[in-house]
């Protein structure tokens, strides 16, 4: 169904959301019908504070908001649902719309598939009603039940259109783009360069595949990464971990703008523990580049202020190759808390693989090779 017939069946003034590639034509048309507006489109840090988000509007206008996610996303929205707007406390309708990932049946990356199991179970536990949305259904089947949607809201309840691949569709195309010059695979190789046989712990999408990717082409072991697949905006947590109880061993974390804004409070943390050996690396395209390239609201944050206030040791932001040799050097032989932004295009190549051992395997040659 074209996303145009969608949104008008749905019939809101107001989108919130984290995007998600499954729904890559709801977040282009929204990006091309409004941007990033106050009144009609924010893209959340996380999904929680989408929810949280669209409670504000509804209070404020008494209007139904909408909120978009992929379905990994659920797990952030189950206490914001069950404790602000469900029927039992404030009572305030929402219309969430799921990209459906790890579909039973359909072949997806491992992170997914769980997920995808316990997708409409999770729905159904939290009392929200739901519809899903394949490439076969209809025009006429979404009205009948949007117009039994409406009686749902209107008794403060949420209801949910769960979206399959490819049901969903937009002819318009969308560029995002930004003015820096660096390639974030080519940050990555400089990063595997200097951090050598030390842990590394990378971020959810395209910054994994890409390190897997450049040990593979120059015949590296991957023993030295943890490829965070899944539980986006915790692969610095799972660093601070890590260099909490090896202390002796240089532990580094490739972070990404979006993970880094979906769990911020991470940052205090890891500023309050302050571990010397821990290098926390941002690489900041201002964008959600792995579903799409929809942007963040990282063009306008100073992390390195905010990582300064948080209690890092050393702190820096780059946005030249040069100056990123330098810092890398730097944080090699240094023994303090360092944080270090790097400015990142927008891109990557189009035939970037994925792993091909399973995670649990990954788990184990890491794990095996930080315990020698």
């Amino acid at each position: 169904m074209d996303i145009k017939e969608f949104t008008e069946i749905i019939n809101a003034d107001f989108y919130t959301g984290v995007p998600d590639s499954q729904l890559k034509s709801l977040c282009n048309y929204l990006m091309h019908e409004y941007g990033i507006d106050k009144n009609h489109h924010i893209i959340a840090a996380n999904e929680g504070n989408c929810v949280a988000l669209a409670a504000g509007y509804h209070l404020a206008t008494g209007k139904v908001p909408v909120v978009y996610m992929q379905n990994s996303g659920e797990g952030n929205i189950i206490n914001p649902v069950a404790s602000l707007l469900n029927d039992n406390v404030y009572a305030i309708p929402t219309i969430f719309i799921i990209g459906w990932r790890g579909e039973p049946g359909v072949h997806d990356e491992p992170q997914h598939v769980y997920q995808g199991q316990i997708t409409l179970k999770l729905l159904e536990d939290m009392d929200i009603e739901f519809f899903v949305i394949s490439k076969d259904t209809t025009k006429e089947q979404i009205k009948a039940k949007m117009s039994k949607f409406d009686e749902t809201l209107r008794r403060g309840k949420q209801v949910a259109f769960v979206v399959k691949k490819g049901a969903l569709t937009y002819s318009d195309k969308v560029l995002y783009k930004n003015d820096y010059e660096m390639k974030r695979e080519e940050i990555i190789e400089h990063i595997a360069k200097y951090s050598g046989e030390d842990a590394i712990i990378s971020t959810t999408g395209k910054a994994s595949r890409e390190l897997y990717e450049i040990r593979e082409r120059n015949k590296q072991s991957h023993k030295y990464d943890f490829l965070t697949v899944g539980s986006m905006g915790h692969s610095s947590s799972i660093a601070l971990g890590i260099a909490l109880n090896k202390p002796k061993k240089k532990v580094w974390c490739i972070d990404g703008d979006g993970a880094l804004l979906m769990h911020m409070g991470a940052m205090a943390l890891i500023g309050s523990n302050k571990p010397d050996n821990l290098v926390h690396i941002v690489i900041n395209n201002c964008a959600h580049e792995t579903v799409g390239g929809m942007p963040t609201v990282a063009n306008k944050i100073d992390f390195c202020k905010i990582g300064e206030g948080c209690g890092y040791k050393h702190v820096v932001c780059v946005d030249n190759f040069k100056s990123l040799d330098n810092e890398l050097q730097r944080a090699k032989t240094s023994n303090e808390l360092c944080f270090i932004e790097i400015k990142s295009s927008i891109g990557a190549r189009e035939d970037l693989g994925r792993p091909k051992e399973k995670p649990i395997e990954n788990k184990k040659m890491f794990v095996e090779n930080l315990n020698k």
